[in-house]
């Protein structure tokens, strides 16, 4: 059995947690707690150009809120 998060011929979904943290997932899949999808179903490559182009801080929410706490 090939694994569902790397077919390259697979649909796929953008999907993000509370934290602001992308994950490709699977279309078949059903979106787990604390996710919500973003985009899709797409192809894998439409989904990591997605994430490529809104991903932009890595940081969790948590902390950038934290780093501007502690400097103001």
């Amino acid at each position: 059995m090939s694994n569902p998060f790397e077919d390259d011929n697979a649909k796929y979904r953008v999907l993000v947690n509370g934290e602001g943290q992308y994950s490709l997932w699977p279309a078949t899949l059903d979106v787990p707690a604390g996710w919500e999808s973003r985009l899709g179903p797409d192809t894998r490559q439409a989904c990591l150009d997605y994430v490529e182009e809104n991903w932009v801080d890595m940081r969790p929410l948590s902390l950038v809120r934290d780093m501007e706490r502690a400097g103001s």
